[in-house]
């Protein structure tokens, strides 16, 4: 138990020149892959931002992984997670694999009291995302839909006949 607060001024600077490396290193990859990799998170880049920071942390107090084998982690996550985005977005078996489809949840003033269920989203969400865009009634929008990143998209009711952008929602009224 004499460990527990200091081991050695080596174990110090090893962790400060450790950590340093290995996190320009990480923002460097994170930058060169392209801002797919930093943007709002479905499903696969919340597992792949979860398991980077894993390996930033066990590259940081593990002495026994080198930062070479760290730097390699890095890669591989940020290359694999590259990947199935580059075919999610040229193969449409692979999208509906990696990413949910998004969900209408109010339609024309209406809650879908079924789809609010299995989203497990209360009314009350519904209504301060409505609060949020400044409709002051349930009856002013059009459609509120949970989108695959898991953010409420408010739809006020069109004054023209414009194209509908609900396209590809699921659980659309034909």
């Amino acid at each position: 138990m004499e460990n527990i607060f200091f081991t050695s001024w080596m174990s110090i600077a090893r962790t400060l020149i450790i950590g340093v490396a290995a996190y320009a290193s990480l923002i460097i990859l994170l930058r060169v892959s392209g801002k797919r990799t930093l943007s709002k998170m479905n499903a696969f880049d919340l597992i792949v931002t979860v398991a980077l920071g894993s390996t930033l942390a066990t590259v940081l107090l593990t002495k026994s992984v080198a930062l070479a084998d760290g730097l390699l982690a890095f890669a591989l996550l940020i290359f694999l997670q590259f990947a199935l985005a580059w075919l999610s977005v040229r193969y449409k078996s692979v999208s509906n694999l990696v990413k949910s489809q998004p969900t209408l949840l109010v339609y024309q003033g209406q809650f879908l009291h079924q789809a609010l269920k299995k989203e497990r989203i209360t009314e009350e969400e519904i209504l301060a995302s409505l609060r949020e865009t400044g409709l002051s009634d349930i009856t002013q929008a059009a459609a509120v839909v949970l989108e695959t990143e898991g953010s409420l998209s408010v739809m006020e009711k069109a004054t023209d006949g414009t194209k509908s952008v609900l396209q590809g929602v699921r659980r659309m009224p034909a």
